[in-house]
This record gives structure tokens, sequence and C-alpha cells, in this order.
């Protein structure tokens, strides 16, 4: 992809499949749309062997961005999603999974 980020050049977005993903699709992201205004993040995965990469990092910034560009707010059902974000300007809906990991010791 030519002129895009370095952050989410590698990321794939497969709509059919409500995914974000690296182009092996062996790491990606999940979603759902629950109404034309919010996205729900509900699941992200690295293969062991991919690890330590920053490629859930990757392809959360690209969900971000792609969610943010539409005007949605994103619902981090995925626990990955609800503790990286934690900024005051994050487009974060309160999920059960977000409540519960942030009351833990």
């Amino acid at each position: 992809m030519e002129g895009a980020a370095p952050e989410t050049e590698s990321v794939v977005w497969r709509e059919d499949a409500g995914r974000f993903e690296t182009p092996d699709g062996e790491a990606f992201l999940q979603y759902r749309l629950p109404s034309p205004a919010a996205m729900d993040m509900v699941h992200t995965y690295v293969p062991r062997s991919k690890r330590g990469q920053g490629l859930a990092a990757r392809l959360c910034d690209a969900a971000f961005a792609h969610a943010r560009g539409r005007g949605m707010r994103v619902v981090p059902t995925c626990s990955y999603i609800s503790v990286r974000d934690q900024t005051p300007s994050s487009p974060l809906l309160p999920s059960a999974s977000c409540f519960s990991l942030l009351l833990l010791p």
C-alpha cells in the first residue's frame, strides 16, 4: 500500500469476514457491527510463533483508525483492546469485560 502509515500497512481489512488481519491471515482482530455507529471488537489473536512483533498493536491501531474514520464508537469486548487504549479521547464504549478487567488487583 503506497503512502500507508507504517503501523497499518501490513493489515488487511476483510469486511466480508468481519476482521482485520495480517496478509497471511494468521493474526487477526475479529469484530461485529451491532449498529451502524458501533464496532464491537470481540477477539484479537496472534499465533505464538509471531508474538512479540507488535502485530496485535498494529491490528488494533488499524481497527481503531477504521472506526474513527467512520465516526464509530468502539465496544472493547476483547480483553486486549479494553486494557490497551485507556486514553480520555479514546472512542471506547463500556463493556462487561472491560469493567471486570479493570477491577482485578
